[in-house]
Protein backbone atom coordinates (compact mmCIF):
# COMPACT_ATOMS: atom_id res chain seq x y z
CA UNK A 1 0.00 0.00 0.00
CA UNK A 2 1.18 3.58 -0.59
CA UNK A 3 3.02 5.09 2.35
CA UNK A 4 3.89 1.62 3.84
CA UNK A 5 7.24 -0.13 3.98
CA UNK A 6 7.79 -3.73 2.98
CA UNK A 7 6.93 -4.72 6.60
CA UNK A 8 3.18 -4.76 7.12
CA UNK A 9 1.91 -2.00 9.41
CA UNK A 10 5.22 -0.10 9.50
CA UNK A 11 5.23 3.40 8.03
CA UNK A 12 7.91 4.12 5.45
CA UNK A 13 7.93 7.75 6.53
CA UNK A 14 7.12 10.81 4.46
CA UNK A 15 7.93 10.62 0.74
CA UNK A 16 10.86 12.58 -0.62
CA UNK A 17 9.91 15.54 -2.79
CA UNK A 18 10.80 14.89 -6.41
CA UNK A 19 8.87 17.42 -8.54
CA UNK A 20 8.83 21.23 -8.51
CA UNK A 21 6.16 23.06 -10.54
CA UNK A 22 6.53 26.78 -11.25
CA UNK A 23 4.36 29.48 -12.74
CA UNK A 24 5.85 31.71 -15.40
CA UNK A 25 5.04 35.45 -15.58
CA UNK A 26 5.51 36.94 -12.12
CA UNK A 27 6.94 33.73 -10.68
CA UNK A 28 10.05 32.88 -12.68
CA UNK A 29 9.82 35.58 -15.37
CA UNK A 30 9.69 39.33 -14.68
CA UNK A 31 6.21 40.82 -14.98
CA UNK A 32 7.02 43.96 -16.98
CA UNK A 33 3.42 44.87 -17.77
CA UNK A 34 3.44 43.24 -21.19
CA UNK A 35 0.75 40.75 -20.21
CA UNK A 36 -1.72 43.41 -19.15
CA UNK A 37 -0.92 45.43 -22.28
CA UNK A 38 -1.77 42.38 -24.36
CA UNK A 39 -5.12 42.06 -22.57
CA UNK A 40 -5.75 45.78 -23.06
CA UNK A 41 -5.12 45.53 -26.79
CA UNK A 42 -7.21 42.35 -27.01
CA UNK A 43 -10.35 43.81 -25.47
CA UNK A 44 -9.87 47.03 -27.48
CA UNK A 45 -10.47 44.98 -30.63
CA UNK A 46 -13.92 44.26 -29.21
CA UNK A 47 -14.73 47.93 -28.59
CA UNK A 48 -13.66 48.13 -24.94
CA UNK A 49 -11.23 51.05 -24.95
CA UNK A 50 -9.35 53.09 -22.38
CA UNK A 51 -11.24 55.82 -20.59
CA UNK A 52 -14.50 53.89 -20.37
CA UNK A 53 -16.09 52.18 -17.39
CA UNK A 54 -16.22 48.94 -19.40
CA UNK A 55 -12.45 49.12 -19.85
CA UNK A 56 -11.86 49.72 -16.13
CA UNK A 57 -14.12 46.80 -15.28
CA UNK A 58 -12.43 44.55 -17.84
CA UNK A 59 -8.91 45.28 -16.65
CA UNK A 60 -9.96 44.79 -13.03
CA UNK A 61 -11.20 41.38 -14.08
CA UNK A 62 -7.85 40.69 -15.74
CA UNK A 63 -6.04 41.50 -12.49
CA UNK A 64 -8.35 39.34 -10.38
CA UNK A 65 -8.07 36.42 -12.77
CA UNK A 66 -4.30 36.35 -13.23
CA UNK A 67 -3.08 32.77 -13.31
CA UNK A 68 -6.06 31.50 -15.27
CA UNK A 69 -5.75 30.72 -18.96
CA UNK A 70 -6.00 33.78 -21.20
CA UNK A 71 -9.07 32.38 -22.94
CA UNK A 72 -10.83 31.76 -19.61
CA UNK A 73 -10.07 35.34 -18.54
CA UNK A 74 -11.54 36.70 -21.76
CA UNK A 75 -14.60 34.48 -21.39
CA UNK A 76 -15.18 36.12 -18.03
CA UNK A 77 -14.95 39.55 -19.63
CA UNK A 78 -17.33 38.53 -22.44
CA UNK A 79 -19.72 36.15 -20.64
CA UNK A 80 -22.03 34.23 -22.90
CA UNK A 81 -20.30 35.47 -26.05
CA UNK A 82 -17.79 32.84 -27.14
CA UNK A 83 -17.21 34.51 -30.51
CA UNK A 84 -16.00 37.76 -28.91
CA UNK A 85 -13.88 35.87 -26.39
CA UNK A 86 -12.23 33.84 -29.15
CA UNK A 87 -11.64 36.93 -31.31
CA UNK A 88 -10.11 38.78 -28.36
CA UNK A 89 -7.94 35.76 -27.63
CA UNK A 90 -6.50 35.82 -31.15
CA UNK A 91 -5.64 39.50 -30.67
CA UNK A 92 -4.13 38.74 -27.25
CA UNK A 93 -1.94 36.02 -28.73
CA UNK A 94 -0.71 38.32 -31.51
CA UNK A 95 0.01 41.18 -29.11
CA UNK A 96 1.92 39.02 -26.65
CA UNK A 97 3.96 37.37 -29.40
CA UNK A 98 4.90 40.79 -30.75
CA UNK A 99 5.96 42.01 -27.30
CA UNK A 100 8.20 38.96 -26.77
CA UNK A 101 9.78 39.38 -30.20
CA UNK A 102 10.44 43.10 -29.62
CA UNK A 103 11.59 43.07 -26.00
CA UNK A 104 12.26 39.47 -25.09
CA UNK A 105 11.68 38.13 -21.59
CA UNK A 106 13.76 38.39 -18.43
CA UNK A 107 13.97 35.88 -15.64
CA UNK A 108 13.31 36.96 -12.07
CA UNK A 109 16.76 37.53 -10.52
CA UNK A 110 18.03 34.24 -9.18
CA UNK A 111 15.31 32.14 -10.83
CA UNK A 112 17.64 30.31 -13.19
CA UNK A 113 20.05 29.50 -10.38
CA UNK A 114 17.19 28.21 -8.24
CA UNK A 115 16.04 25.88 -11.02
CA UNK A 116 19.60 24.66 -11.50
CA UNK A 117 19.98 23.99 -7.77
CA UNK A 118 16.77 21.98 -7.66
CA UNK A 119 17.97 20.00 -10.66
CA UNK A 120 21.21 19.20 -8.84
CA UNK A 121 19.16 18.04 -5.86
CA UNK A 122 17.29 15.59 -8.06
CA UNK A 123 14.05 17.46 -8.63
CA UNK A 124 12.22 17.25 -11.91
CA UNK A 125 11.28 20.80 -12.87
CA UNK A 126 8.06 21.78 -14.62
CA UNK A 127 6.88 25.18 -15.85
CA UNK A 128 3.09 25.56 -15.92
CA UNK A 129 1.57 28.54 -17.68
CA UNK A 130 -1.73 30.11 -18.65
CA UNK A 131 -0.37 30.63 -22.17
CA UNK A 132 -0.61 28.33 -25.16
CA UNK A 133 2.19 25.88 -25.83
CA UNK A 134 3.19 27.92 -28.87
CA UNK A 135 3.70 30.99 -26.68
CA UNK A 136 5.58 28.96 -24.11
CA UNK A 137 7.99 27.57 -26.70
CA UNK A 138 8.84 31.11 -27.80
CA UNK A 139 9.47 32.19 -24.20
CA UNK A 140 11.51 29.12 -23.26
CA UNK A 141 13.70 29.71 -26.30
CA UNK A 142 14.13 33.39 -25.43
CA UNK A 143 15.10 32.43 -21.88
CA UNK A 144 17.38 29.59 -22.95
CA UNK A 145 15.75 27.30 -20.38
CA UNK A 146 15.27 24.21 -22.52
CA UNK A 147 17.85 22.29 -20.48
CA UNK A 148 16.70 23.69 -17.16
CA UNK A 149 13.20 22.24 -17.21
CA UNK A 150 11.96 18.71 -17.74
CA UNK A 151 8.41 19.61 -18.76
CA UNK A 152 6.54 22.67 -20.01
CA UNK A 153 2.73 22.69 -19.87
CA UNK A 154 0.53 25.23 -21.63
CA UNK A 155 -3.12 25.97 -21.02
CA UNK A 156 -4.06 24.11 -24.20
CA UNK A 157 -2.41 20.91 -22.94
CA UNK A 158 -4.57 20.28 -19.88
CA UNK A 159 -8.32 19.59 -19.56
CA UNK A 160 -8.82 22.64 -17.33
CA UNK A 161 -6.42 25.38 -16.30
CA UNK A 162 -5.80 26.88 -12.88
CA UNK A 163 -7.42 27.16 -10.36
CA UNK A 164 -8.37 23.55 -11.10
CA UNK A 165 -5.81 20.90 -10.09
CA UNK A 166 -5.44 19.60 -13.66
CA UNK A 167 -2.13 21.35 -14.56
CA UNK A 168 -0.31 20.08 -11.48
CA UNK A 169 -1.85 16.61 -11.70
CA UNK A 170 -0.89 16.43 -15.40
CA UNK A 171 2.71 17.28 -14.49
CA UNK A 172 2.68 14.58 -11.80
CA UNK A 173 1.41 11.99 -14.26
CA UNK A 174 3.80 12.90 -17.06
CA UNK A 175 6.85 13.00 -14.79
CA UNK A 176 6.02 9.82 -12.90
CA UNK A 177 5.31 11.13 -9.40
CA UNK A 178 4.24 8.28 -7.13
CA UNK A 179 2.69 10.37 -4.35
CA UNK A 180 1.13 13.82 -4.73
CA UNK A 181 2.98 14.92 -1.58
CA UNK A 182 6.25 14.64 -3.51
CA UNK A 183 5.33 17.80 -5.40
CA UNK A 184 6.23 21.42 -4.68
CA UNK A 185 4.18 24.16 -6.38
CA UNK A 186 5.36 27.79 -6.56
CA UNK A 187 3.18 30.54 -8.01
CA UNK A 188 2.52 34.28 -7.83
CA UNK A 189 -1.27 34.17 -8.25
CA UNK A 190 -4.28 32.99 -6.30
CA UNK A 191 -5.32 30.66 -9.14
CA UNK A 192 -1.90 29.02 -9.25
CA UNK A 193 -1.84 28.50 -5.48
CA UNK A 194 -5.33 26.99 -5.54
CA UNK A 195 -4.28 24.59 -8.29
CA UNK A 196 -1.40 23.30 -6.18
CA UNK A 197 -3.46 22.97 -3.00
CA UNK A 198 -6.31 21.20 -4.77
CA UNK A 199 -3.84 18.79 -6.37
CA UNK A 200 -2.58 17.80 -2.91
CA UNK A 201 0.99 19.07 -3.38
CA UNK A 202 3.22 18.57 -0.36
CA UNK A 203 4.37 22.20 -0.33
CA UNK A 204 2.63 25.16 -1.98
CA UNK A 205 4.47 28.49 -1.88
CA UNK A 206 3.52 31.95 -3.09
CA UNK A 207 6.01 34.54 -4.32
CA UNK A 208 5.72 38.32 -4.16
CA UNK A 209 7.23 39.08 -7.58
CA UNK A 210 3.85 38.87 -9.30
CA UNK A 211 0.50 40.60 -9.29
CA UNK A 212 -1.24 39.22 -6.19
CA UNK A 213 -0.37 40.33 -2.63
CA UNK A 214 0.70 38.12 0.24
CA UNK A 215 -2.73 38.24 1.87
CA UNK A 216 -4.39 36.82 -1.22
CA UNK A 217 -1.78 34.09 -1.63
CA UNK A 218 -2.16 33.09 2.01
CA UNK A 219 -5.94 33.04 1.74
CA UNK A 220 -5.66 30.68 -1.24
CA UNK A 221 -3.67 28.25 0.90
CA UNK A 222 0.02 29.11 0.38
CA UNK A 223 2.05 27.56 3.15
CA UNK A 224 4.97 29.91 2.51
CA UNK A 225 5.04 33.42 1.07
CA UNK A 226 8.49 34.17 -0.35
CA UNK A 227 10.09 37.36 -1.55
CA UNK A 228 11.22 35.50 -4.67
CA UNK A 229 11.59 32.06 -6.17
CA UNK A 230 15.31 32.50 -5.47
CA UNK A 231 14.47 31.79 -1.80
CA UNK A 232 12.97 28.38 -2.55
CA UNK A 233 16.05 26.09 -2.32
CA UNK A 234 16.75 27.34 1.20
CA UNK A 235 13.14 26.82 2.26
CA UNK A 236 13.12 23.28 0.88
CA UNK A 237 16.41 22.50 2.58
CA UNK A 238 14.93 23.63 5.89
CA UNK A 239 11.80 21.55 5.35
CA UNK A 240 13.90 18.49 4.51
CA UNK A 241 15.97 18.91 7.67
CA UNK A 242 12.82 19.06 9.76
CA UNK A 243 11.49 15.94 8.08
CA UNK A 244 8.23 17.68 7.21
CA UNK A 245 6.54 17.07 3.88
CA UNK A 246 2.88 18.03 3.91
CA UNK A 247 1.87 21.54 4.88
CA UNK A 248 -0.72 22.51 7.48
CA UNK A 249 -4.29 21.52 6.78
CA UNK A 250 -6.31 24.41 5.37
CA UNK A 251 -9.84 24.99 4.18
CA UNK A 252 -9.38 25.87 0.51
CA UNK A 253 -11.68 28.51 -1.06
CA UNK A 254 -14.23 26.77 -3.28
CA UNK A 255 -15.89 27.82 -6.52
CA UNK A 256 -18.70 30.36 -6.34
CA UNK A 257 -21.74 29.07 -4.53
CA UNK A 258 -19.84 26.82 -2.11
CA UNK A 259 -19.11 27.69 1.48
CA UNK A 260 -15.57 28.71 2.39
CA UNK A 261 -13.72 28.10 5.61
CA UNK A 262 -11.08 29.83 7.69
CA UNK A 263 -7.55 29.48 6.39
CA UNK A 264 -4.98 28.20 8.83
CA UNK A 265 -1.88 30.31 9.62
CA UNK A 266 1.07 29.87 7.28
CA UNK A 267 4.72 30.85 7.28
CA UNK A 268 6.19 33.90 5.58
CA UNK A 269 9.75 33.51 4.37
CA UNK A 270 12.02 35.92 2.55
CA UNK A 271 15.64 36.79 1.98
CA UNK A 272 17.03 38.38 5.07
CA UNK A 273 13.77 37.77 6.93
CA UNK A 274 14.74 34.95 9.21
CA UNK A 275 12.41 34.75 12.15
CA UNK A 276 9.64 36.79 10.52
CA UNK A 277 6.35 36.58 12.39
CA UNK A 278 3.79 33.99 11.44
CA UNK A 279 0.85 34.93 9.25
CA UNK A 280 -1.74 36.88 11.13
CA UNK A 281 0.83 39.45 12.25
CA UNK A 282 1.44 42.71 10.43
CA UNK A 283 1.17 42.23 6.65
CA UNK A 284 4.13 42.53 4.32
Amino acid sequence: MPGMSGVSGVSAGPPARTLACFGLIGTTVVDDGGLERAYSEAIATQGIVTGTSAYAHGMAQVHRSRGKSALDVLREIFPGNEARAQAAHLAFDKSLSGAVQRSGVREVPGAGEALDELGRLGYRVCVISAFSRRQLDVMMTALGWQRRVHLVLGADEVPRGSPYPDPVLTAMLQLGVGDVRETVVVHSTEAGILSGVRAGAGIVAGVLTGSHPASRLRAAGAEYVLDSVADLPGVLAGAAESGRVAGPRVNVPRPAGEATGTVAPVAQVGRGRAGRKRAGSAPL
